[in-house]
Formats: structure tokens, C-alpha cells, sequence
């Protein structure tokens, strides 16, 4: 043999060894030459049942994907799970996704208290944990939590935008707030308060929480009306957002009344609640709004219309919800395909954590996705609207939370 012949094999040899660490440090499960296999749980049942249809839109959008052959060649094989909005339900039917059905990720699993409750686990196993459905801001730690990433504006960004409102436009304001007794109606309330700084403690008048669990919230609006609140900021999930609106129409409170957007939809909760009953609710957008007429004639729009009436036309036209589930499905589908073929576990987040000014067709015009390994937060720009009776009008300017740098 040749010096040369040795020294060539020699290179090679040490170049190999310095491979396979890397190699084995590529974690694929789920994925073979022809599928990937996506875990989703979500409240087809329970008190957050209004949810269940943003499953059923993902699943109908991941058909529509295989229907054109897959990405990059494979077929995405979606599990679903109802969780019923239950977190010891959702730490089991996460379980069984990971360690039975050997999913390679989980992807838009539903909810603040049901998040909270497989965060760690799913980041000790390493699974990607994509594009949570929930706005709560602890999804954006990667510091801490690297395998979790959320989708939406953070409900404390959001509790800011409203308060921002309220110093502007109604400084002599007596503040009533209901939420949920959880991580998510907490959320929103610190965004809110520490929007409104010092000026809360003399600006808000009486808080009331609730339990998910509880079948009516009569009896705090009535509490919330009595302490002569002016303005109301109602942190409720659909059911809750039904019973709030209607309650305080039929009580005859009329405060400025700020609705999370969670709940803004218009055939979940603004038509069951009344729509006389919900004109003149502020929210803060993100999204196009499916009922807005002036969509109509928008690509976007017309595209997702399209897919409903084809894939999912037992859903609702005027569910915001559809209009949700359509986006975040196509934005993990865009994350795949960044992928190229490395469906690594350890390139899935990877690339999540690059995305660059994606846009989604039913994000409001401006407003795109961007993230990056120290932030995991895709969505973070909103606008103001008010329910004119008929549909959400937005105005004022785009709110940027925190701009990228």
C-alpha cells in the first residue's frame, strides 16, 4: 500500500469517526420514505368543545396535502385526540402519541392548562412541541423549553394592546375583569395590568375569576355591574364568552367592553351571545376575518373558501376557528418543507426556529411570521377592532409588540 493510499484512508477514517456522534445525535421517529407521522389532541369534547372543529379543519387541510403528494414525496399520517380540555386526559393522549404511535411531533395540541401540563415532559423527551394553540407567553422560552414553540399573539401582548387603548381613549375609566382561575386568564390579566402600569391600582374597581368547571358566570357580571365598572375586559373561553355578553345585555351593563380574541368569533360566540347584544366589543386582530366582506374578493379568502367547500364542508363559514386551522396547518406544512429530508427530530425544531417573514393567507396584510433560535414567538403584531352588529371593523395602526430585530 502506497504512503499516500495510507494517509487517504487515514483522512477518512478520522473524518468518519468525527460523523457518526453527529449521526446518532439525529433523532427520527415517525418518519419513513413514504409518511410523518403529526400527534394532535384537542377538545372535541368538554367545556371548550367550540375548539374541536380547529382539529377537524387541520386534518381536512393535511388530506388536501396528501391529495397532491405529500411533502417532499411523503404522506402525513395527522393522529387526533379528544383531550376533552382535560390536562390529566392530555398528559395521557401525549404519552400515547410519543412512547405508542411514535409521532414525530406534536403539533397545535389545544389550550393553556393542557399545555402546561405535558410542557415538561414533552421537552425532556426532545419532541418537537409545534405551534401550541394557546396564547400564553411561557411557549416562548427557548432558553428553557427549546422544544416548544406557539403560533399566536401572547395573551400578555395582547392584555397590553387593550390597556393601551384604555389610558388613551378612557383615563378616568372604572375597570371590571372577569378570567379563567388559570394560567391563561392570569396571562392576559398581568399583560393587562402591567399595561396599564401604575394607573391600575386606582383604574381597576373589582376582578372576578371563574373555573372552567363552573356552568355560569352570572353571578360575577352581576358583581362586576354593581361595582359601577365602566369599562369590562372579559378573559373567557366561548362558553363563557356566550354567558358574558348576553348577561350583562340582559342585566342592562353597557361598559366599553373588551373581548379576548379567543373568543371572537362570530358563529361560536358573537350569533349565540346575540348580535345586538355583542355590537360595540373591541378585540385585537391578527387574522382576516372570515366574515368580513371586505375579503371577498381577496386570494387568500377565496383559496381557503375553496378548501372548506372541498375538503371540509361540514365547517362552518363563519367560524373563525376554520380560518385558524387553515393557517397554522399550512405554516407547519412550510416548516416541513424547510426540512428538505432531514426529518430529524433535532431539524423539525431547527427549522421552526428559522422561519423568515412567512406569509399565511388569512394573516391581516403586514403581519408575517418570523422566528428565530432565541424567539419562539412566530406572531407578534395585532390591530384593534369593534362589532359593528354585522362584522369586527378594524382601526388604528398595526400594534407591533416587539420588534425583531
Amino acid at each position: 500500500m502506497t504512503r499516500t493510499r495510507k494517509l487517504l484512508i487515514a483522512v477518512l477514517a478520522v473524518g468518519l469517526a468525527g460523523l457518526i456522534p453527529a449521526l446518532a445525535a439525529q433523532t427520527v421517529v415517525g418518519v419513513t420514505a413514504t409518511e410523518i407521522k403529526i400527534g394532535n389532541t384537542n377538545p372535541y369534547s368538554g367545556p371548550a368543545s367550540a375548539y374541536g372543529t380547529i382539529g377537524k379543519v387541520i386534518g381536512a387541510y393535511f388530506k388536501k396535502v396528501n391529495d397532491e403528494g405529500g411533502i417532499n414525496g411523503r404522506k402525513i399520517n395527522y393522529i387526533t385526540y379528544d383531550d376533552g380540555y382535560s390536562p390529566p386526559k392530555t398528559v395521557e393522549m401525549v404519552r400515547k402519541l410519543v412512547e405508542q404511535d411514535q409521532v414525530a411531533f406534536v403539533f397545535q395540541t389545544l389550550g393553556t392548562p393542557t399545555n402546561s401540563a405535558i410542557h415538561k415532559y414533552v421537552n425532556q423527551e426532545k419532541v418537537p412541541h409545534l405551534f401550541v394553540a394557546t396564547g400564553a407567553t411561557k411557549w416562548n422560552d427557548p432558553k428553557n423549553f427549546p422544544w416548544t414553540m406557539g403560533f399566536q399573539p401572547n395573551y400578555q401582548t395582547e392584555g397590553r394592546v387593550y390597556a393601551a387603548h384604555v389610558l388613551k381613549n378612557h383615563p378616568d375609566a372604572k375597570v371590571g375583569i372577569l378570567y379563567q382561575n388559570d394560567d391563561y386568564g392570569k396571562d392576559y390579566l398581568k399583560g393587562f395590568e402591567d399595561g396599564l402600569g401604575e394607573a391600575a391600582k386606582k383604574m381597576i374597581v373589582l376582578k372576578q375569576s371563574h373555573e372552567v368547571t363552573d356552568p355560569t358566570i352570572d353571578s360575577q357580571i352581576v358583581n362586576l355591574k354593581n361595582s359601577g365598572a365602566t369599562v369590562f375586559f372579559n378573559i373567557t373561553i366561548p362558553k363563557f364568552a356566550v354567558q358574558a355578553i348576553k348577561k350583562s345585555h340582559d342585566i342592562g351593563w353597557k361598559p366599553v367592553h373588551y373581548l379576548n380574541n379567543v373568543s371572537s368569533s362570530l358563529a361560536t360566540v358573537l350569533k349565540p351571545a346575540g348580535l345586538e347584544a355583542s355590537r360595540g366589543l373591541i378585540t385585537a386582530l391578527y387574522m382576516k376575518e372570515v366574515t368580513d366582506p371586505q375579503w371577498k374578493n381577496d386570494k387568500g379568502f377565496q383559496d381557503w373558501v375553496a378548501f372548506m367547500k372541498k375538503y371540509y364542508p361540514e365547517g362552518a363559514l363563519d367560524d373563525q376557528a376554520n380560518g385558524y386551522g387553515y393557517n397554522v396547518a399550512i405554516l407547519v406544512a412550510h416548516t416541513l418543507r424547510q426540512c428538505g429530508n432531514d426529518l430529524s427530530r433535532e431539524n423539525i425544531i431547527r427549522q421552526a426556529a428559522n422561519l423568515k417573514n412567512v406569509e399565511l393567507p388569512l394573516l391581516l396584510p403586514g403581519i408575517k411570521v418570523n422566528t428565530s433560535p432565541t424567539d419562539h414567538a412566530p406572531i407578534e403584531q395585532e390591530q384593534l377592532a369593534r362589532f359593528d352588529g354585522e362584522r369586527w371593523v378594524t382601526f388604528g395602526e398595526l400594534f407591533d409588540a416587539f420588534r425583531k430585530q
